[in-house]
């Protein structure tokens, strides 16, 4: 795992080596271990390494081909690199690193390479002869490459901030995004919080000459699923997901620096220790964070599965005086605003303190296997259509009943989802994942637009009437939409930026996209969560404990809803009332509903509040 920048376009040489040195310090946590430049006519282009595989000077980055005609820098890893080496016997290399396979296997068969390739990527390749720059990023997009545009020079890097120190002008606040991050968080690519910075899409590649630039997608999601696991039994189907499971999980253990696993004791996490305490060589070490507040308390079982498997288990107790210590570096190690990324940062760090340079998560297992409620939800509601006959105002007057009736975020977004023309997901899924309505948020913005919600877009695009997902079990809808929206732009943007910070790779075997294809090829009549992700639990059989599959459901989240209203009462405060004072923002109808958050209004939860107080943080740390 490292970091890359570069500038393409410059003209001044001497200049851009100073731009380009300037953009490599901001990334310069992502890779520790060693740097390096390459500067041309027309492009410069800067590596961090934070070194796993083949740990020697050889390997470092940029990395030329044996031809000499091309030079790569390169963030991620291909886990497939071994077997795909064995495809280029021809090619005299010179490390035993995946970075060097990538690279010959680009020279020789250019970008469609990636094909072939099982990994998490993003990438610049220059070419010396075509003078052609290719940026290429992995295709469920689990490491990130953002980039801009500024008169006839392309800029690009693993994090927006190193982006921002290469410009002599900061570029200005996205205000035509504002009403999507204080709906949903975050703001959902390709673009970003600042205006004219965007993030390449996953699974696409940006080809540049000429100063001309186009984006060619090479996978997506939509058109992934297999379609012959349709035709199977049930235990053919488990055994399969199984081996499947296992060989990413497998795959994901190759590394020549110590490996952990972080352990919440859930299902995911679980399933993924006891594949990999299978297969790993020695002891594996794993992480729990635990809370003093015994309703977040996760500890028994984690501890559980750790004693089954014989892991050394670290269990990390958090208190909000120990977060409050760490706040500040966990603010200032945010790249992109989020209300969910602190986690991350807490737990990361803790591993890293025990000699961890690589992690596996269970991310992916809740989009996958129908872990979260909207699954259920939306499978029921396509059976409900006949709702639909009933004039729009008497839907709205039975939402309405009951809010009354049952008050709280829940009953508001039903009563948002009995008000629409359609039942199909584009239309129901935007509010599943929303912190607040289009209406409460034009409330605190001075323009008072409530925006187009990008959600909507994106989910249409994918598996809307007519588009290639429409075809899949309605189960993969969800899966489509969770994957491509909350976990993209959210948890992996958080998991990658927050680990990073820290020098810690994270793996995520749950989204090889070979397993990936396969799981939302399977029918709804096996995936449905009957008893929870029971195809999951199924395929890992006695692996999983019935007391871990059977446990509460409790998500990994702190108890920000205590101490927002104590240890960080300060905090949130002053934040709310500096982003009052912002152009874009009203500050009376901000201490509005902070205010009903202080009183208990079950309509302003702590998630409606956080991100703002986050967006407030990251916008005075960068000077925006």
């Amino acid at each position: 795992m490292c970091g890359i920048a570069g500038i393409y376009g410059h003209t001044n040489t001497d200049a851009a080596k100073e731009r380009l040195r300037r953009m490599a310090v901001k990334i310069d946590h992502r890779g520790p271990d060693a740097d390096g430049v390459y500067t041309g006519d027309e492009i410069a282009l800067a590596h961090r390494r934070l070194s796993i595989i083949d740990l020697r000077a050889e390997a470092n980055q940029p990395m030329w081909d044996e031809s000499g005609r091309y030079v790569l820098v390169f963030n991620g890893e291909i886990y497939n690199f071994r077997e795909l080496k064995k495809q280029l016997s021809g090619y005299s290399f010179q490390t035993d690193g995946d970075t060097e396979v990538l690279l010959a296997g680009l020279a020789k068969w250019g970008i469609n390479f990636v094909k072939e390739c099982n990994g998490m990527f993003s990438f610049a390749l220059w070419d010396t002869r075509s003078e052609e720059l290719i940026l290429c990023r992995d295709r469920l997009g689990i490491k990130p490459l953002y980039y801009l545009r500024q008169k006839n020079e392309i800029l690009f890097s693993s994090e927006i901030r190193s982006l921002i120190s290469g410009l002599n002008v900061k570029p200005e606040l996205n205000q035509s995004a504002l009403p999507e991050y204080l709906r949903y968080q975050t703001v959902h690519g390709p673009s970003t919080i600042l205006e004219g910075v965007f993030s390449l899409p996953a699974g696409s590649f940006m080809k540049i000459a000429d100063n001309e630039q186009e984006i060619v997608p090479y996978w997506n999601l939509a058109e992934a699923p297999r379609n012959d696991m349709r035709g199977m039994s049930y235990e053919d189907t488990c055994d399969a997901v199984r081996a499947s499971l296992e060989q990413s999980v497998r795959r994901r253990l190759i590394a020549d620096v110590p490996l952990g696993i972080f352990l919440s004791g859930g299902i995911d996490s679980s399933a993924i220790v006891a594949l990999a305490a299978q297969q790993a060589q020695g002891q594996i070490k794993t992480f729990n964070i635990d809370f003093q507040e015994e309703q977040y308390s996760e500890a028994k079982y984690a501890e559980e599965i750790a004693r089954k498997y014989g892991t050394e288990h670290h269990r990390i107790q958090l208190n909000p005086d120990e977060l409050i210590k760490q706040l500040p570096a966990a603010l200032a190690a945010m790249d992109h605003p989020s209300g969910d990324g602190i986690n991350a940062y807490v737990v990361s760090g803790a591993a890293k303190r025990e000699g961890i340079t690589v992690a596996l998560s269970g991310l992916g297992g809740d989009e996958l296997f129908a872990g979260y409620p909207i699954f259920k939800q939306f499978h029921s509601l396509q059976s409900k259509k006949w709702l639909l006959s009933f004039p729009k105002f008497a839907r709205d007057i039975a939402g309405g009943f009951l809010e009354m009736k049952n008050p709280g975020v829940a009953s508001s977004k039903t009563r948002s989802v009995l008000n629409q023309e359609r039942f199909d997901l584009e239309y129901i899924y935007p509010f599943s994942r929303e912190v607040a309505t289009m209406e409460q948020n034009a409330e605190m913005l001075s323009f008072g637009s409530k925006g187009e919600s990008s959600v909507y877009n994106l989910v249409k695009k994918g598996v809307g009437y007519g588009n290639p997902g429409f075809s899949m079990p309605v189960l993969s809808h969800v899966t489509y939409a969770e994957l491509t929206t909350y976990l993209e732009n959210i948890l992996l943007r958080d998991t990658d930026q927050m680990s990073m910070a820290h020098a810690l790779e994270v793996r995520v075997p749950f989204l090889d996209h070979e397993l990936v294809s396969m799981v939302m090829g399977i029918g709804d009549k096996y995936k449905y969560p009957h008893s929870p992700k029971k195809l999951l639990v199924d395929s890992m059989g006695a692996d999983l404990p019935a007391s871990i599959v059977n446990r509460p459901k409790m998500g990994f989240t702190f108890p920000w809803e205590m101490w927002m209203r104590n240890e960080l009462l300060d905090f949130c405060s002053d934040a709310l009332e500096k982003l009052g004072t912002r152009d874009a923002f009203n500050a009376k109808a901000i201490d509005k509903r902070r205010q009903r958050f202080l009183k208990g209004d079950p309509n302003v939860s702590w998630s409606r509040i956080w991100h703002l107080c986050i967006l407030e943080a990251w916008l005075d740390q960068n000077e925006i």
